[in-house]
């Protein structure tokens, strides 16, 4: 099945063949949370080990960062467009659910780590919620969780231009610590539906 994926860094469209093998498959009519999605998206397939840095420098893993329900979103600081627009939606559901008394970590990663240091990424996430945890990485450890996830990106002109835009998918990836990836999100997802799902999924975990 062919499916459209939205991208950002110079609002690109692509056609992605197989996106639905890995992004959808029917989930077992048992499965607790069969309730909570609207994507059918639970996939073992989607997440798994990272190693990247943190805001502060620190070197974290997986099991360090998602130790409460948290949103993943991949993208860059350098972003014109989307990265802005779909952060402040992470961000606003997450104030929605503290207002529910859900706590819910808003996750950025960098996919353009030679720009992103710590300090770049810090400056970027305090201005959508204080809770908003920014990770970046060699280019490597930067790939390696990029793949994990399924996601997509490439650098343009990145050698020879300094304004280079990145192209890179625009899924956002709810994780539990208990279950791992249990969700994505597309872009037309309000921040409403995103907390109404969010809460939904911690209720059941």
């Amino acid at each position: 099945m062919n499916k459209i994926a939205i991208f950002g860094g110079g609002a690109v469209l692509l056609a992605a063949v197989g996106v639905g093998a890995w992004m959808a498959f029917p989930r077992d009519s048992a499965d607790r949370f069969a309730g909570c999605s609207e994507t059918n998206a639970m996939s073992a397939s989607i997440g798994g080990p990272f190693t990247l840095v943190d805001e502060t420098g620190r070197t974290v893993t997986d099991q360090d960062v998602f130790t409460e329900p948290s949103v993943i979103y991949f993208g860059y600081t350098f972003c014109p467009d989307v990265c802005p627009l779909d952060n402040w939606r992470n961000a606003e559901a997450a104030t929605l659910l503290e207002g529910e008394g859900v706590s819910m970590q808003p996750v950025f990663i960098s996919v353009d780590p030679q720009r992103d240091t710590p300090e770049v990424v810090a400056d970027f996430t305090d201005v959508f919620h204080p809770r908003m945890l920014g990770l970046t990485g060699s280019p490597e450890q930067v790939d390696a969780a990029s793949k994990a996830y399924r996601t997509y990106y490439r650098a343009h002109d990145a050698e020879e231009d300094e304004f280079y835009l990145v192209d890179h998918s625009t899924y956002s990836y709810l994780v539990l610590p208990e279950y791992g990836f249990v969700e994505f999100f597309r872009r037309d997802v309000s921040a409403e539906e995103m907390a109404e799902r969010v809460a939904c999924f911690v209720e059941q975990a």
